[in-house]
């Protein structure tokens, strides 16, 4: 079930492999925001463990909350503030030097538009791209199969339902481009 999940196809939730990847995920994130902000070796440690991978010099403030954490891929020098939500059902790659304002939510799974689909517990999923130096206001929605491109910046509260390019500001809900960014483009990349 995890190979077809992965590959964005229909797959249920309630499977046992997946639900078994599910505790794992809940008992490593629990511990995780547990830790103290002075047991820096611990926390790294116990994301090394959850995560696909965690770049170095990478920041994310308790309280954490993942899927299943071993679809995630997070760059190097990206801080994470309070209150991510990370539904890794599908990829999550955030690159490096990325900004996540608190209570960001990450969305991959998606549930099919037919009743009994969903009555019976079908879902799917598309992967999340966030690009180097991109910068999510607090309580952003990023919802399945967007990428957001490098350098570009989201309002906080807006809700990100279509791809967004580099180097813009793009804020509402749902979000559109607002402008170009001034600036060195390519610092991050």
């Amino acid at each position: 079930m995890l190979v077809r999940m992965a590959a964005g196809d229909l797959y249920r939730a309630d499977d046992p492999e997946l639900v078994e990847l599910s505790l794992r995920a809940m008992d490593l994130t629990e511990a995780y925001n547990r830790t103290s902000a002075r047991d820096g070796e611990r926390r790294r440690a116990l994301l090394v463990e959850l995560l696909a991978d965690v770049g170095e010099g990478t920041d994310i403030r308790p309280p954490l909350r993942v899927d299943y954490g071993r679809h995630i891929s997070i760059g190097s020098r990206t801080f994470v503030n309070f209150g991510l939500v990370a539904l890794d059902v599908a990829a999550i790659t955030i690159g490096d030097d990325v900004q996540i304002g608190s209570n960001v939510q990450l969305l991959t799974p998606m549930h099919p538009l037919p009743a009994d689909a969903r009555r019976d517990k079908w879902e799917s999923a598309e992967p999340i791209r966030i690009g180097d130096n991109a910068w999510l206001g607090s309580g952003v929605i990023v919802l399945p199969g967007v990428e957001i491109g490098t350098n570009t910046v989201v309002g906080a509260g807006s809700v990100v339902i279509r791809d967004l390019p580099a180097g813009v500001l793009a804020t509402g809900n749902p979000a559109r481009v607002v402008r170009d960014l001034p600036g060195d483009q390519t610092a991050g990349r």
